[in-house]
C-alpha cells in the first residue's frame, strides 16, 4: 500500500483507538517499523499527529483537520447518513445546509428534489446543488474561508436572519458525552447559532468519529435538535437523553 492510501487509514485508526503503535500498524499494513516511523514522523510534522514513545496519538482538540482529509474521511458512513437525511426531507421546503462535508454529502443526496429554496453559507453545497434545476440556491454573504468554502463573520450571521428555514441541516466538528455539539471556529459557532434560531426544525448529520474527537468551542445540546442522523448506535446513557429531550435518533442503515 503506498504512504497515500496508508496516512488516512492511520489517521482513522487513531480516531478510532485514541492512539497508534508502531508495531500494530507495522503489523496492519504488513510493512516494515521503519516505514511506519517515516509515516508518523511526517503526519506529526503536519500537525496531524502527535509522537509519543513507541507510536502516536491525536493532537490536542483546538485544531480542525484539513478539509481534503475530512472530505475523504469515512466517506461511505457520511453517504449513509446523507442518503437517510435525504429521505427525511420533504419536496418544496425552504432548506438551510451549513458547512462541512457531511452537509455536502446530503446537498448531492437532493439532487433529485423538487421544489427547494436551498440557502447555504458552504460555497461547496452551491456548486453541487446548481446541477439541480429545480432547486433555487441562495449563497449568504460573509468572510470566505478558503480552506473549505465556508462563509463566516457576521456578514453571515445577519443575512441568515432575514430567512426563516422550514428546515436546517447542520454539521458538526464533535460531539461529546453530554450531548453537546462542539466546532472549532468561533466564527462558525456563531453562524451555525443563528441557523439554528432561524429554522423550524433541525437536523444534525454527524458519523460516530465525532465522538471520538474535541472541540472547543460550543454551538448548542442535542436537546436543542429535532432530528440526528448518524451511522452508529450512541452509548446508552446518551440515546437515553436524546429519548428525554424529544431528539430522535435515526442510525442510518438500520430499522
Amino acid at each position: 500500500m503506498s504512504q497515500s492510501l496508508r496516512h488516512p487509514e492511520i489517521l482513522e485508526i487513531a480516531r478510532r483507538d485514541g492512539k497508534v503503535t508502531v508495531e500494530g500498524l507495522a503489523q496492519h499494513f504488513g510493512v516494515t517499523l521503519q516505514t511506519i516511523r517515516r509515516d508518523l514522523s511526517e503526519l506529526a510534522d503536519g500537525g496531524r499527529l502527535e509522537r509519543v514513545h513507541g507510536g502516536a496519538v491525536l493532537p490536542s482538540g483546538t485544531m480542525n483537520i484539513g478539509y481534503e482529509e475530512r472530505r475523504h474521511l469515512n466517506m461511505e458512513a457520511k453517504t449513509a447518513i446523507a442518503r437517510a437525511c435525504a429521505a427525511h426531507i420533504p419536496q418544496g421546503i425552504s432548506l438551510f445546509l451549513n458547512i462541512g462535508t457531511s452537509t455536502e454529502a446530503v446537498a448531492r443526496e437532493l439532487l433529485h428534489h423538487k421544489g427547494l429554496m436551498v440557502v447555504t453559507n458552504n460555497m461547496n453545497v452551491a456548486n453541487i446543488l446548481v446541477a439541480n434545476p429545480d432547486c433555487e440556491v441562495l449563497v449568504s454573504g460573509g468572510s470566505l474561508r478558503r480552506t473549505d468554502g465556508g462563509l463566516i463573520g457576521a456578514l453571515a450571521t445577519e443575512s441568515i436572519r432575514q430567512f426563516k428555514f422550514d428546515l436546517a441541516v447542520i454539521g458538526c466538528s464533535a460531539l461529546d458525552a453530554e450531548g453537546d455539539i462542539l466546532d472549532f471556529d468561533l466564527q462558525e459557532v456563531g453562524v451555525s447559532r443563528a441557523i439554528l434560531r432561524q429554522s423550524r426544525r433541525t437536523f444534525l448529520v454527524a458519523d460516530h468519529t465525532k465522538f471520538r474527537r474535541s472541540a472547543p468551542a460550543r454551538i448548542a445540546s442535542l436537546a436543542e435538535i429535532d432530528k440526528f442522523l448518524t451511522d452508529q448506535p450512541l452509548p446508552a446513557s446518551l440515546a437515553a437523553a436524546c429519548a428525554d429531550w424529544g431528539c430522535e435518533v435515526v442510525v442510518a442503515g438500520r430499522r
